[in-house]
């Protein structure tokens, strides 16, 4: 059944994927209520309520949903106590099944392979013994990912044939780890792919996506992709989404490697960096389809209107205390400015976006590295 507005969604973590979620709720006309750590995360603003919680808190998660139609997250480390305690006032989408999965590096791996989905060789590793049998198993070339936690590359090593193995597992804390073998990549790609309860699927082209020091640096949506790739790509996604009843969206990464092969990387069953393009290129933002999904409205349209780009700003931009010169930046015709209202930058810390439209992605990302090039 539908959740229409004036009902209240309620975001576990607020940050600034639930900020920009409330904001695309605020306009179907939805309260919204969140769930952070912090009293002054970004999506306080335009919140109507900040529940001041840790996200294993039951209680706060509770809390949350007492007041709440119902409950959606931007961040998937929601501990499973705190998503029982708020589905027992409120339905609960995605649901801590798949939460489950995607919380734990080496169960996602495990689910992906059980489903036939392709993915890279990797081992599960416990201790430095089994790193090391790891390194002579795929190859001294690998990349090592605690189990639980980090993003952006945090929780996260590469190593190569010259890597102190004993210390790089010192690094991770010796914690339980996935140590995926480095590939050949042609490419990184990512797609988001929406599904309501009544099992109606929309699926988004590819986004074509950089990363520098193991962060997204750009995105281009829709990516210039062969039409095989593309297709195969959104075939991978929705079966995924199917296999996991999905109640949300779900951004599935991807490797496209050099032989033409297609990998599966990790999934995110939340707003994605890579689609904050969505916003300019496609009819229906990966945010308001978020809105969409969980409340059991029809799904929005997909198709994009226009190749668009994004380039994240960094902290690094703000160091010294010095401000980014925005006026330049928004002197580039066609430029648009998105800020988390964040404070304390520091580097690497994402503190919001640029994103430009061109007549193709190239020119789109032409566009928007000139902005940022200004700031």
């Amino acid at each position: 059944m539908a959740i229409l507005p004036p009902a209240t969604i309620g975001i576990l973590g607020g940050g600034q994927l639930g900020r920009m979620t409330a904001l695309a709720a605020r306009s179907l006309g939805y309260g919204v209520q969140v769930l952070d750590p912090n009293s002054e995360c970004a999506a306080k603003p335009v919140a109507d309520r900040v529940v001041v919680a840790s996200f294993d808190d039951p209680d706060g998660a509770a809390d949350l949903a007492r007041g709440c139609d119902v409950i959606t997250i931007e961040i998937e480390q929601i501990a499973p106590a705190a998503l029982e305690a708020a589905m027992k006032h409120a339905p609960v989408r995605p649901g801590p099944a798949i939460l489950r999965i995607v919380q734990d590096r080496a169960r996602q791996k495990e689910w992906l392979a059980k489903q036939g989905i392709p993915i890279g060789p990797y081992a599960v590793v416990k201790s430095t013994d089994a790193l090391v049998d790891a390194a002579r198993t795929l190859g001294p070339d690998l990349f090592v990912k605690a189990c639980h936690g980090g993003y952006d590359g945090r929780s996260q090593l590469r190593l190569d044939a010259s890597s102190d193995i004993v210390s790089a597992f010192s690094l991770l804390g010796k914690r339980r780890s996935v140590a995926e073998q480095a590939l050949p990549l042609a490419m990184e790609l990512s797609v988001m792919v929406a599904r309501r309860s009544s099992g109606e699927t929309i699926v988004y082209p590819p986004a074509v996506n950089h990363h520098e020091r193991q962060i997204l640096a750009w995105s281009v949506l829709p990516g210039e992709l062969p039409p095989e790739v593309a297709r195969e790509a959104e075939r991978l996604a929705v079966a995924i989404a199917d296999g996991l009843s999905l109640e949300g969206i779900l951004a599935v990464e991807m490797f496209l490697l050099q032989d033409g092969r297609l990998l599966v990387n990790e999934l995110a069953p939340r707003p994605h960096n890579s689609y904050h393009a969505s916003e300019l290129a496609c009819p229906t933002s990966q945010f308001e389809q978020l809105v969409r999904s969980v409340c059991d409205l029809p799904l929005g349209a997909v198709s994009p209107t226009r190749p668009s780009a994004i380039v994240n700003l960094f902290g690094d931009l703000w160091a010294g205390g010095r401000t980014p010169n925005f006026e330049r930046a928004l002197a580039v015709a066609g430029t648009r400015l998105f800020l988390y209202g964040k404070s304390g930058a520091r580097a690497g810390r994402k503190m919001g976006h640029l994103a430009a439209s061109g007549a193709t992605a190239q020119d789109a990302l032409a566009l928007v590295q000139r902005a940022a090039g200004e700031l």
